[in-house]
Formats: structure tokens, sequence, C-alpha cells
């Protein structure tokens, strides 16, 4: 049963890739790289999601990256183009043909403090860069203190940070820009972010909807 109510508080943050993006070396011996299908056993262990949600994700085109420390998944990272599915604020972003996405990410609890989830970023974008992406989004819930740390450490800047309140079939969003971040990137997070269904005044966004249902796509978690 959803859920009567839901308030959500992230922030969406980007780096721009107009010149090669940072670098930076775990503290232990990792490989990172894009992982198919078959780590779908691996991924699915780890509490990625199950596994018939996984294949469908890969299926979808959507990718996954890890970092893997004697051999096992220490750390991964999804990306998405052209749209994905924020549940824990219940839209669908679109992008841009020249932009992506990186969401559900996690470092095991044994790997955590080793700079392996901000190594990962940085070879997610440096993957993304020789593909001619120009722009790359990811989001964290406010609290997330890790997740924030990485974005920064992987050359990601905040852009806006968004306040999600659902009440019934109300549903509001509260956008703020963020000190010091470019009004060309702020007007780009907002085309991302807002819906076209949605009645928009200034940083304030709503619309009313019968339906409460989450997607299994979560993102604000990593």
């Amino acid at each position: 049963m959803a859920r009567t109510w839901i308030f959500e508080r992230g922030v969406l943050w980007a780096i721009e890739l107009t010149q090669v993006p940072p670098y930076i070396e775990p503290r232990l011996p990792a490989q990172l790289g894009e992982v198919r299908a078959e780590s779908i056993p691996a991924l699915a262990a780890l509490g990625a999601s199950d596994a018939a949600a996984l294949r469908e994700r890969f299926a979808t085109g959507r990718r996954c990256f890890a970092a893997r420390v004697e051999n096992e998944i220490a750390a991964y990272g999804w990306v998405s183009h052209r749209r994905e599915y924020v549940g824990e604020h219940e839209r669908e972003i679109r992008l841009a043909s020249d932009e992506a996405y990186i969401w559900d990410c996690a470092t095991t609890p044994s790997r955590r403090g080793q700079r392996l989830y901000s190594a990962l970023l940085c070879h997610i974008n440096a993957v993304l860069y020789r593909e001619r992406v120009q722009r790359v989004w990811i989001g964290s819930g406010v609290s997330n203190r890790a997740s924030l740390r990485g974005f920064s450490n992987a050359g990601f800047r905040p852009v806006i940070a968004v306040t999600y309140l659902r009440f019934s079939g109300w549903r509001g969003i509260w956008i703020g820009a963020q000190p010091d971040a470019p009004r060309n990137l702020i007007a780009a997070a907002r085309r991302v972010w807002l819906n076209e269904d949605e009645h928009v005044w200034g940083p304030l966004a709503w619309r009313w909807s019968i339906s409460a249902t989450v997607s299994k796509h979560a993102e604000f978690k990593a």
C-alpha cells in the first residue's frame, strides 16, 4: 500500500565535461570498469536489486560500472542516458542527448573510507568524456555526507536543492539554486527535473495526481 505522504530533500549536482575530468587514485588496489549482465549475481548479492530488476536495467540500456578489489565488486554505480525514474522523488527526469545521469551507487561496508566511490565516479566521468558526453548529473539526499563528499572529490558542483512533498494526490516541489551555481546550469537542472504536467511559479512546481506509484529504480541512496 502506497504511503499517504512523502517528504524528501535532495541536492542535484553536475559536472561539465569540457575538459579532462579529475582523476582520483583509490587507497587500495582496485580495477575500475564497466560490468555487463554476467555480473548480475554479484550485484544482486550486494543488494543492488533483485536479479530480475537488474536484468531489466541492462536490457533497457542502463549501464553499470564497478570497482573490484581482490576480484570482488566493492563499489558500483549505474548510468542512464535520455531518461531515468527517481523513485524517492517520484519523477522521471529527461536528459539531453549529450547528458548522462549517475544513480544507485553504493560501496560495501568493509571497503568504505578507501576513496573507491570517488575513484569510481572519476572513472565514469572519464569514460563519458571520451564518449563526448558534455554534462553529467548526480544527486543525493542532503544527509548523505559520504556521497556529497564523493561528489565534490570527483569534480561535481551542487546546482539545485530540491524539496519534495506529496500529500495524498497533491505533489509539490521547491527548487532552490545553490550559491555560486552558474545560471546556465540552474536552467539546465530545472529543465531536467521539472515535468511537463507541472504548474510552475518561480521556485515552486506542483501538480495533482491520483497515482502514487514509486518505481523500483530509486536513486538518492548513493
